[in-house]
């Protein structure tokens, strides 16, 4: 029986994948093969664990530090580069590793800092997770670690007398809710 359209791409990519299955690793001249971890499948030696060589099935492509010409860092004076780390991409100084100065979107001036209600001493301040989520924390971090994960609204609540209170956006409306994780309660 002939294949589809549709089922000539799958075959392609597993016979990709099985071409690869037979290489030789570099470090130990061992015969590679796929293995499947929380992050996926990756290409490991066979002689595990005496030898640790892994790579993953498909290379992902690699941008190059790209400098930005007319910019400067605020640091040292070098020129800034477009990079991309861990979490994306980013801006940072050209002369890394001896500056590691990066620079950091603009906050909008207009967005209100409420007082952070553990310590306060600091700010919250909005911030990504390395997932792409909001959230808010106190500036003061490492001496505060207070975190909320809606907008914060500053107000005491009328139930505990909690010094916060966080927007939540309801399918009834937009409400107010404690932000102590004890009370919890809609204003």
């Amino acid at each position: 029986m002939p294949m589809s359209n549709t089922d000539k791409p799958l075959f392609n990519q597993k016979a990709h994948a099985l071409e690869k299955e037979y290489e030789v690793c570099p470090e130990c001249g061992g015969e590679l093969s796929i293995k499947n971890g929380k992050a996926g499948p990756f290409l490991g030696c066979s002689q595990y664990p005496s030898c640790q060589y892994t790579r993953p099935v498909v290379e992902h492509e690699r941008v190059d530090d790209q400098i930005l010409p007319g910019s400067e860092c605020i640091k040292c004076g070098s020129l800034l580069a477009v990079k991309q780390g861990r979490y994306g991409m980013f801006i940072g100084c050209s002369n890394y590793p001896a500056c590691d100065h990066i620079e950091h979107e603009e906050e909008d001036e207009s967005e209100e800092h409420v007082a952070c209600p553990s310590c306060s001493k600091g700010q919250l301040h909005e911030k990504l997770s390395r997932f792409g989520k909001k959230f808010y924390s106190c500036d003061a971090y490492p001496k505060c670690k207070f975190i909320v994960n809606h907008k914060p609204v500053a107000g005491e609540c009328v139930h505990c007398g909690f010094g916060l209170l966080v927007e939540r956006h309801m399918a009834a409306g937009d409400k107010l809710q404690c932000a102590s994780k004890k009370c919890g309660k809609y204003q």
